[in-house]
């Protein structure tokens, strides 16, 4: 895992403020109080409130400010729906066109999974479950589709993240990545993409678990 830029350790210090109440729904988010809370220059505040944006946790108002955004459970279930497809598509495709190259480097980023797995290192976990799902994306060999999961991807990090806060999930997500690896490996592009669908899809106590964690965020 490369250096982690001022700005993405300033989103994840905010991500986790407003997962775990620091900041509530509504909130506005000043640049310069956070440059102070901080202590660190606006720049790299105002970078991390973008990419914030993106994923939906802010929202920036013309004019007003930054405010921290209510997403409803039934507003993310639809971009996990959408993102289970083109996951599935990736993996689809992955199964079918990854090089040799590209087969040893997602190992290799599995094995960073699991060596962060082993350490109970959710955080670590995460970074490295981004780089394993990014080579996916690029094994597609289909620079539309990649940039389209890309895309969402980054919407979804703080919620994908909270899930893998969830007692026991970095077990199982390690456990269905070994699956992935051995359908794509295999040229398996029908199980490749079931299993990769199925590995982020909400459904079940997955569903649940991403209910308590809205209702928690909105009930601070």
């Amino acid at each position: 895992m490369g250096k982690i830029s001022q700005a993405q350790r300033l989103r994840d210090l905010l991500e986790d403020a407003i997962i775990n109440g620091q900041y509530t729904p509504g909130d506005q988010l000043e640049p310069d109080v956070l440059a102070k809370t901080y202590q660190c220059s606006r720049t790299p505040i105002r970078e991390a409130i973008q990419q914030l944006a993106m994923s939906g946790m802010v929202e920036v108002r013309p004019k007003k400010g930054t405010f921290v955004t209510r997403l409803g459970v039934a507003e993310l279930v639809e971009r996990f729906e959408v993102m289970a497809e083109l996951e599935g598509m990736c993996g689809r495709l992955a199964a079918r066109r990854i090089t040799q190259d590209e087969l040893q480097a997602l190992r290799e980023a599995h094995e960073l999974c699991r060596e962060r797995a082993a350490a109970g290192d959710a955080n670590g976990y995460y970074y490295e479950n981004g780089v394993f799902h990014h080579l996916i994306y690029v094994a597609s060999h289909n620079t539309f589709l990649a940039q389209e999961a890309e895309r969402l991807h980054a919407m979804l990090k703080p919620y994908r993240r909270m899930q893998l806060h969830v007692r026991h999930r970095l077990k199982h997500s390690l456990a269905e990545h070994e699956e992935i690896i051995t359908a794509i490996e295999a040229g398996d592009e029908q199980k490749a993409g079931a299993l990769l669908r199925s590995h982020v899809e909400i459904q079940g106590e997955r569903f649940n678990d991403l209910v308590a964690s809205v209702q928690h965020l909105q009930s601070v």
